[in-house]
């Protein structure tokens, strides 16, 4: 297959908001490629190159540009290959070998295929083929279920992976997918509700209400001795958390792989700030210890839990690790439920989850099984760009343009501005770091790239002809940026929309 089909296709999908039109786009595309392209059309689709970063900046981009071809020459399986050398250049003079490589590569390239080229590597294409109509689309292109499609991803945790099995064995190659200890699985994700009476009305009676901590995610697994730590993106962080792979180890069991919250805590209990844990995952890992609490079971000594009730779940949670449970309680009567909130809040920490005992194990995607209860209204949204500020915080960048991702695959939604909440270090963070991310500017602000997550406390939601979404914030606040996040994972501008007040339009 050419590159210009993959280019077309890119452009059609980032020309529609149709949601269909794009899943069709796509779908056509992955039939018509050959089985050994799968896997690059996927993973170019998402906007990641299979060799991964390749050590090209800005600048080498731009110094290889040249001339562009005439005729579309290039094919998939050539250009990866090319990456593939730009990337395995190291040692000295592989910024020069590096340049001549991609030189030669983009002599070769149409002006289209320059353009698609230098968004592919600087990690700018975002044309709209999000997880959820990639997913669609390879459900339709193999001929098989979507479910049958989101749960191998689950499994595999790589979509190019999962699109190969799909349309090279169809929906056996498929369900031939499992749970693999030392690999990560896609965590579960919650939404959130108005309130615990909500929560409760909506879930019923059979649930179990949890204590949720401002800790960072883990994913443990261990077989035998060889234990690995995951955070929520699925990186592996084992070597930064020696503690926690000794307590692990000593768990009564051969294998198992838990979903839990690990946080430090101070002398008295209380949580340290999220920062604090979240910097033993840095590049300057601090010395603080951290201590782990598990909600959930998805494997035991070769049994795979994940299409288990969560009540059956939680019985082998009981089992591995009863002493570093996260404090619940189940089947709850309300006032049993309003007693653990006021206590997880006593505590010092967020709120609670609520969620229903007989949901499996259902990853990568925000379900109503597990919801989230916070007295204060919070969303995970996208920094668009940042205006430089003035009196006080001149030379600094300040008042934040704040997007809600597109559930249909566009571009953020930017649904507000705020400087409310931002102390002088994160001033000073947010001016040193900005650039780093930055895809244009002008005199008033910097623009970035849709890549840094912030959590924006609120008062509601409210109506507005200013901005797209039609949406915006009452008194939005910036509470703290989210390293363990990526804009996939931000609120949805339905989401947002979802908290208007009732009869709002």
């Amino acid at each position: 297959m050419l590159l210009s089909t993959v280019v077309a296709a890119s452009h059609a999908v980032a020309a529609t908001r149709s949601r269909r039109s794009k899943i069709g786009v796509l779908s056509e595309l992955l039939s018509a490629a050959e089985p050994g392209e799968v896997e690059i059309v996927v993973a170019w689709l998402a906007g990641e190159l299979t060799a991964g970063r390749i050590g090209v900046g800005w600048r080498a981009l731009a110094d290889a540009r040249t001339e562009p071809a005439a005729t579309p020459t290039l094919t998939i399986s050539g250009v990866d290959q090319a990456l593939a050398g730009v990337a395995a250049e190291a040692g000295s003079g592989s910024v020069a070998r590096r340049r001549e490589l991609l030189t030669e590569l983009f002599s070769a390239a149409t002006v289209a295929e320059q353009e698609f080229l230098v968004q592919l590597i600087s990690g700018e294409l975002r044309q709209g083929a999000l997880e959820g109509v990639m997913t669609e689309a390879i459900a339709a292109a193999a001929d098989v279920p979507h479910d049958a499609v989101r749960r191998a991803f689950m499994l595999s945790g790589r979509l190019p992976v999962t699109a190969a099995a799909a349309l090279r064995d169809g929906q056996s190659g498929l369900e031939a997918m499992r749970l693999e200890v030392g690999r990560p699985v896609r965590p579960m994700l919650a939404s959130p509700a108005k309130s615990l009476e909500g929560a409760l009305r909506d879930l019923g009676q059979h649930i179990v209400v949890e204590y949720k901590f401002d800790g960072a995610r883990i994913q443990v697994h261990r077989d035998g001795r060889d234990v690995r730590i995951f955070t929520r993106s699925l990186r592996d962080v084992t070597s930064g958390v020696p503690e926690l792979v000794s307590l692990v180890r000593e768990l009564p069991c051969r294998s198992v792989v838990l979903d839990g919250e690990t946080l430090a805590l101070n002398d008295d209990g209380r949580p340290r700030p999220f920062q604090e844990t979240m910097s033993r995952f840095g590049a300057d890992a601090s010395e603080l210890l951290l201590q782990p609490f598990f909600f959930d079971c998805l494997h035991v000594d070769g049994a795979d839990l994940l299409d288990l009730s969560l009540e059956e779940r939680l019985g082998a949670l009981e089992h591995v690790a009863p002493q570093h449970r996260i404090p619940g309680v189940t089947r709850p009567e309300a006032g049993e439920a309003h007693a653990l909130l006021e206590s997880s809040l006593g505590a010092g920490h967020e709120g609670v989850m609520v969620k229903a005992l007989d949901s499996p194990y259902a990853a990568g995607r925000r379900g109503s099984a597990w919801m989230k209860v916070k007295p204060v209204h919070t969303l995970d949204l996208i920094v668009l760009g940042a205006e430089w500020g003035y009196g006080r915080r001149t030379g600094y960048l300040s008042n934040l343009h704040l997007g809600a991702r597109d559930p249909n695959g566009g571009a953020p939604i930017m649904l507000g501005k705020t400087f409310k909440g931002l102390t002088d270090a994160l001033l000073q963070w947010q001016t040193s770091e900005f650039p780093r991310h930055e895809r244009a500017r002008d005199e008033r602000a910097v623009y970035l790239r849709p890549e840094i997550v912030v959590e924006i406390a609120f008062d509601g939601v409210q109506v507005s002809r200013v901005y797209p979404g039609g949406v915006t914030l009452r008194f939005a606040r910036v509470l703290r940026y989210r390293p363990d996040k990526t804009a996939a994972e931000a609120d949805t501008i339905d989401a947002v929309r979802a908290l208007l007040p009732a009869g709002a339009a």
